[in-house]
Parts: C-alpha cells; structure tokens; sequence
C-alpha cells in the first residue's frame, strides 16, 4: 500500500456511501469516512483506514476527517460526498426551516468538504470529487422536493467548479442513482424503470470508482446518471 491514493467518503456508514467506501477500498485506496452513526469507524477499520463519528454539517467535523487524512497519508486524492434524508412534504406545506434543512442536506454537504480538499489537491495539482445526487435533478419529482431543488442547484456548482479548477487537474462530477436498493422496494417503483429492476449500491460504487480511475481522466463537470433508464432528459 505505499503509496497508495486516499479517498475520503462522507455519510459513509451505511447505504450506496458505504458501498463506495468498500469499493475504493477494494481498489487499493486508504480510506476514511465520516458518517454521524459511529458505523463509518467500523467499516473504515475493517481496510486499515480510519472513520469520525460526526455530521456532514459541521465544519469541524469535516475538518477533523480531512486533517486525519493529512496527519496520516499526507495527501487526499479523492472525495465522495454523500448524504441523508432531507425534508419530504407537499411542496407548499415545506417551511422556510425545512428548505433550509434541504440545503443544508443536499446541497451544502458537498460544499463544505471541497472547501478544504481542494487546497490540498491544488498542491498536488491532481484530484476527484463525486457527489452523490439524484436521478430527479433535472426532472424533479415531488415525491423529493428538497432533494430535487437542492441538487438542481448541485448541478450548477458542478459546472461553475470545473470550469475553474479543471486547471489544477481537479475534476468534479456527479452520480445521479434512481431507485437503488439502499431505499425500500415497492412493485410501482420498481415497474416504472424500464430495466424493470431496482439498481444496486454496488453498481452506483462501481460507476463511482470509475469516475475516481485514471479511466475517467478526461471528466469532468459531468452528471452521470444510473438509474436504469427512469429519466430521458439530455
């Protein structure tokens, strides 16, 4: 492992961020994650990397997994940046509180984490960054209002961001799943995708660690949707 890359997973404990930590892992990254449960300490223990126990909605937390990193690899290659459950209620019931949550949730828990990775990745002149978004960014639905909104918004950023770091050689793009199986299954969900099966969370890791590869050298600003064909937009 000398000299192996390092990849930082946020709201890594469970779910499709859960299943990008073990895949990177997998493919010779260390590993650290933050997730709010403790679970992230666990898993990342289980490939010799290490975990904090806090939220993506605190800068301090966030800091404490990025200065972890540097204290113990010295350097920070690749950022996936997953999240939880925002506010779900008919669009107009949702407060001024609950679109701030959805904010807070969706779309700032990329930000704070890029803000520190990407002074790092600068003097490296190399980077990845991934957020995990959602299949309904462009074609909302409103089963998902703060999620859709806030990630429309993610989108943006997205763009804006490689337009002025792809310099540096940091790239950042996002993954937009459909119906995966870290949500529970219903017949009407499932029947509504036309490869007429939910998607995995591994599939979603997998298209992530390409993403993260060499392989995708050439990406960036881009959002890549596996979601098994439930949106058209283009």
């Amino acid at each position: 492992m000398a000299g192996a890359k390092v990849a930082l997973i946020t709201a890594g404990g469970s779910g499709m961020g859960a299943e990008a930590a073990r895949r990177l892992a997998a493919d010779g990254f260390r590993i650290g994650v933050l997730s709010s449960s403790g679970k992230g300490e666990a898993l990342a223990g289980e490939f010799g990397g290490f975990g904090v126990t806090g939220s993506n909605q605190s800068n301090d937390d966030l800091k404490r997994l990025v200065d972890g990193a540097l204290e113990r690899w010295g350097r920070i290659d690749v950022l996936v940046n997953s999240a939880g459950h925002g506010p779900r209620k008919p669009i107009l019931e949702l407060t001024d509180d609950d679109w701030h949550t959805g904010i807070d949730v969706y779309f700032l828990n990329a930000v704070r984490p890029t803000r520190l990775v990407v002074p790092v990745m600068q003097k490296q002149k190399s980077g990845v960054i991934i957020n995990i978004s959602t299949a309904w960014a462009f074609e909302p639905s409103s089963m998902f209002p703060t999620s859709a909104v806030a990630r429309a918004g993610l989108a943006s950023f997205t763009k804006i961001f490689a337009d002025t770091y792809a310099g540096d050689n940091i790239r950042m793009n996002n993954v937009l799943p459909g119906w995966i199986d870290s949500l529970p299954a219903t017949d009407e969900r499932r029947d509504s995708v036309p490869m007429r099966r939910y998607g995995t969370s591994k599939e979603v890791a997998a298209t992530i660690a390409f993403l993260a590869s060499e392989g995708a050298a050439y990406i960036t600003g881009q959002n890549i949707r596996v979601d098994g064909g439930i949106t058209r937009a283009i």
